[in-house]
């Protein structure tokens, strides 16, 4: 999946607003089971929700972190929450068409 456009991130954006976060960095940052629970909140969902209640001034490196070791696209960050999008290459497990 070649990098997100615009369109796109702005209408993964729309669909995340009403999505609760699945992921919430705490005490230990971006630790091995964070990373698993992404990675596995991604591949049931796709746009996942993440946010932090501690490493507030950081979170853009920590979620380009997360994005990195699960391979998936940072969509945006707006406060303290960040939302994560991959895709899903088996189209009959895919939930959300692009644009």
């Amino acid at each position: 999946m070649p990098d997100l456009t615009s369109q796109q991130r702005k209408f993964l954006r729309a669909l995340g607003h009403a999505l609760q976060p699945v992921v919430l960095v705490g005490k230990r940052a971006v630790s091995d089971e964070l990373v698993r629970s992404a990675a596995d909140a991604l591949e049931a969902q796709e746009l996942v929700k993440v946010k932090f209640n501690e490493f507030k001034e950081t979170k853009a490196e920590l979620l380009a972190e997360i994005a990195r070791r699960t391979n998936a696209d940072v969509v945006g960050i707006i406060g303290n929450v960040g939302l994560l999008y991959k895709w899903q290459p088996e189209a009959e497990k895919r939930q959300i068409e692009l644009p």
